[in-house]
């Protein structure tokens, strides 16, 4: 599994894996019934703490995303990734609400928000454009 950490950011490193397996999970990165590595593989490979991979995949236990089997390991829960997408849908929802109070404040429309978010998806087509030409 593909995790990076980075210092820089506000989130605490446990939220940080949590979310990178959550994303891979609704990606479909990983699939219902993979294994994950065990909590100490985890750790070591990112070269953190044993308790913050634990709290980590006890989080994503309580959502329903992984299931422990005792003596077995961790493995990718059959979740409905519909919910996923409807539950990603709601926190970016929250998220742009958020962004367009602050544009507000400084004379930015939600048009130009629309601009820019029109401008970097096109950027994104762009770099998967030439990520699928390389790999040809």
């Amino acid at each position: 599994m593909f995790i990076v950490l980075s210092p820089d950011s506000p989130d605490p490193l446990h939220k940080q894996v949590t979310d990178q397996i959550r994303e891979a999970v609704a990606g479909g990165d990983v699939h219902p019934g993979d294994r994950l590595p065990s909590i100490r593989e985890m750790a070591k490979e990112l070269n953190i703490s044993v308790i913050t991979v634990k709290r980590s995949y006890m989080d994503l236990e309580r959502e329903g995303l992984l299931v422990t089997r005792a003596g077995l390991g961790s493995f990718v829960a059959d979740v409905d990734r519909a919910y996923l997408r409807r539950d990603q849908l709601a926190e970016v929802r929250a998220e742009l609400k958020g962004m367009l109070e602050r544009a507000g404040r400084f004379g930015i429309s939600a048009g130009d928000v629309a601009e820019l978010v029109t401008e970097l998806e096109e950027e994104r087509a762009g770099l998967e454009e030439e990520r699928n030409d390389t790999s040809r």
